[in-house]
């Protein structure tokens, strides 16, 4: 199986401007850790971040289930794209 980089089907200035946005949330945690914030405020922004980096992979693998694991089972490839689909998925829940 070929490998496929991201496909049109994702605007990559929009994930761009996600990760962009999630760089500046670490940045702010590392500020935050370093001037001795209250914990539950920390605890906080490393939840929303979570959440950012949970929908980045979300938009992506949704881009690649539409995309190059559509393709795949049409060209009869379902066995080995179902196993590298929950190989894929597997990783991004843990």
């Amino acid at each position: 199986m070929e490998e496929k980089n991201l496909s049109k089907m994702n605007d990559k200035d929009a994930l761009i401007k996600r990760l962009k946005r999630i760089e500046g949330q670490v940045k702010g945690v590392q500020k935050m850790v370093e001037d001795e914030r209250y914990c539950m405020d920390i605890l906080t922004q490393i939840s929303a971040i979570r959440s950012a980096t949970n929908k980045v992979g979300t938009i992506i693998l949704e881009n690649h289930m539409k995309g190059c694991v559509a393709e795949s089972i049409k060209e009869g490839n379902s066995e080995e794209m179902i196993n590298e689909l929950m190989n894929t998925i597997n990783k991004l829940v843990k």
